[in-house]
């Protein structure tokens, strides 16, 4: 990796407007996060918001979530660099995989029928459901009391 590009990913940290200037740029969203994604040709490193994969996802499931896009197109020849805002870990994994699909597609266009296949480019609608009044939830009645 260039000196140049290790100098735009320390500074891709949340709030920076400029993450790379180079690279495929793709943007991927989930519940409320929001997660702006460069593809960077080089060896299948990700950083978010300046840490490894591994540092930002403990879980190991949230990893794999991130890497999917590239385990079932097949292509590894890319480093990804994210600045993901928003919502929790779960959101911003499933924000990481829309932007990095969305982001293959733009780069490596053969691969759109297995991303696609996959459901990785379609955004997901699923959105917390607001509270109603004289609730104490979205659906969550207060205890029913006889008397």
């Amino acid at each position: 990796m260039s000196e140049e590009i290790k100098k735009e990913i320390r500074m891709a940290k949340p709030g920076n407007t400029k993450i790379v200037s180079k690279g495929t740029p793709a943007t991927g969203r989930r519940k409320e996060s929001v997660a702006r994604i460069r593809l960077v040709s080089g060896s299948g490193k990700v950083i978010i918001n300046g840490r490894s994969l591994e540092e930002y996802f403990v879980n190991g499931f949230l990893q794999l979530v991130v890497n999917q896009p590239f385990s079932e197109s097949g292509i590894k020849d890319y480093d990804v660099i994210v600045n993901v805002k928003g919502g929790g870990l779960t959101g911003q994994a499933g924000a990481i995989r829309h932007g990095i699909s969305r982001a293959l597609v733009k780069e490596v266009p053969t691969c759109k029928l297995e991303l696609k296949k996959a459901g990785f480019l379609k955004r997901d609608p699923r959105m917390k459901e607001r509270k109603k009044y004289g609730l104490k939830k979205a659906r969550r009645a207060p205890q029913f009391s006889k008397r």
